[in-house]
């Protein structure tokens, strides 16, 4: 795992400007720092190396192929780089282990393009072609490896993170509205957009093929694999053999791939919650270990948020070398300060705090960490599947003529509410009747009657800013921000849900989380879930088999008790959140008010001040929760702050 940057523009390239834009990222590579120029195409690459493979100095960046036409720096892991190796043949010489050889081989024999779509792994590069003076930027089919890019008149900038951007004097900072508006919505910035209106994040499964002369540069944006296209052809020629038959299947495909993902030449180790996705990661790589695998948990005072004991109980039954760490409030707190740094954008999602404190517990015994990520969305867990669902069942129940009569209803309690002082007694009523006395929370219930798509349903229904006015000026509406509909539809309503958090909630959420997390310590994270065949495989299931009822994973959980007694494992999901409601209350409420206040807030000329004062003073009043989305507006505030 590594750090890569770069510039291709009209002026000579400067040695101290790429130095800066690698220095600034050495938590990404913290064992050795290359850097090469050609001065007078005013190109410059720089690399941060973390060794994994082949720790040796042969494996420094950037690296040139054997005939010297292609250059690379790369961050990430090819996990069939054996297989790429074997089927390039004995006539290639290597001088390294590393699977960035086998790459810069690959490039020689077959071309970047088709050498790319060879490649199983996470991965995010840069490949300049001397030849042709065409530079390539890569990232993997899932968007685990991360890469921010500008093209402008000026010339071309790449890097790993913003934050290696800024040195270079051609950076933008202007920000995006858009991408603000979207932040809001969903608690992250959605690829292509960054909170900069002029640098975007490449999309996962894409290539941007830059050519020309600097001040003359075009961009040519290359799909090479599609998540949507690859599910919807494979809905479409349903698996042949029976449920057994899938389940023993997946066993050993699973089995395959972590054992590909546990290829390494430092310490290795996994995160382990006690929940289904870890535990099966776990028990696969335990099964193909001679050695107790070191699994690694932090546990938390306040049991409503705590897992340790379960992850606890799987480790002894697996037998793993397990670390537990319980860190209290203080110590939670004390990441706070570190989260606009850390993710070099706005990002509010509350489970990046813990995420950042178990991969620090882990780095101190490995340097390589496989996780559980992506089963949630491969195998239909979310919890909000089912409710979604069911919330689209009742809307289809009820006749339009009573939906209307209800969206007036809501309305004009809503009014009366506004305008009365009903409003203040719901923080002295128990809940559901609180609700029921809110303002903004009946006008949100009878905007989401109005919603006649299960579509749309679903994307206000996960929105973190939920109910109109939005807390950005000038958009009021979800219609207003970018979705785009899929180009083709998947054929059930938990597959549409399934397909859109593959496309934007697991590469620009969950994956951004743990990537900038896990960096943030020198640690890398491998999630053996995201692998093309697999994911292929699952979608050629029937839907039945992943979510029966109200029960997701279904698949999942039954080749999971070959290895754990499922006694173990069956149990409320809690996830890995932080009491962020309470914080700003309390504890962190000093630091709340200062970001709230109606200057900073206006400070932007972005934010609907009047909005979140308003909602702030609910929230501390206790009259209704607010916590995730006054948690994105201090998100937001704070990274203003800090940039």
């Amino acid at each position: 795992m590594c750090g890569i940057t770069g510039y291709w523009t009209t002026q000579r390239a400067n040695r101290a400007t790429i130095e800066a834009m690698a220095a600034a990222m050495p938590h990404r590579g913290p064992d050795d720092q290359g850097i090469w120029l050609d001065e007078t195409q005013g190109l410059a690459l720089g690399h941060r190396r973390l060794s994994i493979l082949d720790v040796s100095a042969l494996g420094h960046q950037p690296m040139a192929s054997a005939t010297g036409r292609f250059l690379i720096c790369f961050n990430g892991e090819i996990y069939n780089f054996l297989d790429i190796k074997k089927e390039l043949g004995d006539a290639v010489r290597y001088r390294s282990g590393s699977d960035t050889e086998v790459m810069l081989a690959a490039f020689e024999r077959w071309g970047v393009i088709p050498a790319t779509q060879k490649f199983n792994g996470m991965f995010a590069f840069a490949v300049w072609d001397t030849h042709q003076r065409i530079l390539y930027l890569a990232r993997d089919r899932f968007g685990e490896k991360p890469l921010y890019y500008q093209l402008s008149p000026g010339g071309l900038l790449f890097a790993s993170e913003l934050k290696a951007l800024r040195p270079h004097p051609l950076f933008d900072t202007t920000l995006d509205p858009t991408a603000v508006a979207e932040y809001f919505r969903r608690s992250f910035i959605p690829a292509p957009l960054s909170i900069f209106r002029a640098t975007r994040k490449l999309p996962a499964g894409s290539l941007l093929v830059v050519r020309g002369m600097p001040g003359r540069l075009t961009g040519q944006l290359i799909p090479y694999w599609s998540a949507e296209e690859t599910a919807i052809t494979a809905e479409q020629q349903r698996f042949a053999g029976t449920y057994d038959e899938a389940a023993a299947e997946l066993e050993k495909m699973l089995g395959q791939i972590v054992r590909s993902r546990m290829v390494s030449d430092v310490p290795l180790g996994a995160f382990l919650s006690g929940g289904i996705d870890s535990s099966m990661i776990v028990a696969l790589m335990q099964a193909g270990s001679t050695q107790p695998v070191k699994t690694f948990t932090i546990g938390f005072q306040d049991k409503e948020f705590n897992e340790a004991p379960f992850a606890r109980d799987v480790a002894a039954h697996l037998g793993t070398d397990h670390t537990e760490l319980y860190v209290g409030e203080r110590e939670l707190l004390d990441v706070v300060p570190l989260l606009p740094q850390m993710y070099d954008e706005p990002f509010a999602d509350g489970s990046q705090i813990p995420t950042y404190l178990v991969a620090k517990v882990a780095r101190s015994r490995v340097t390589v960490s496989l996780s559980g990520d992506a089963g949630d969305e491969f195998f239909a867990g979310y919890r909000h599947y089912w409710d979604t669902l069911a919330k689209w069942a009742r809307h289809q129940r009820m006749p339009r003529v009573a939906r209307r009569a209800a969206i007036e209803a809501t309305k004009a309690w809503a009014g009366t509410l506004a305008f009365s002082g009903l409003e203040k007694m719901g923080s002295r009523l128990p809940s559901p009747f609180d609700k029921a006395l809110n303002s903004s929370k009946i006008r949100h219930k009878g905007e989401v009657w109005a919603i006649d798509s299960f579509d749309r349903l679903y994307l206000e229904l996960i929105t973190q800013w939920q109910g109109s006015p939005s807390p950005v000026l000038g958009v009021d509406a979800l219609d207003d921000l970018p979705w785009k509909p899929m180009v083709r539809r998947p054929s059930t309503n938990l597959r549409f849900m399934m397909l859109a958090d593959t496309l934007s909630y697991l590469p620009d959420d969950i994956l951004v989380k743990v990537d900038r997390a896990t960096m943030a310590v020198s640690l890398e994270s491998r999630a053996p879930f995201l692998d093309p065949h697999l994911f292929r495989f699952l979608w050629t299931l029937p839907q039945e088999w992943l979510l029966r009822e109200s029960t997701g994973k279904r698949l999942l959980r039954d080749v999971l008790y070959k290895y754990v007694p499922r006694e173990l494992i069956e149990r409320p999901k809690r996830g890995f959140a932080v009491p962020a409601g309470r914080w700003i209350r309390e504890e962190l409420r000093d630091w709340a008010e200062d970001l709230l206040s109606e200057p900073a807030l206006n400070d932007s000329g972005l934010l609907n001040a009047e909005l979140i004062r308003r909602r702030w003073a609910e929230h501390t009043a206790r009259q209704v929760d607010w916590s995730h989305g006054l948690w994105t507006v201090l998100q937001f505030q704070a990274w203003r702050e800090a940039s």
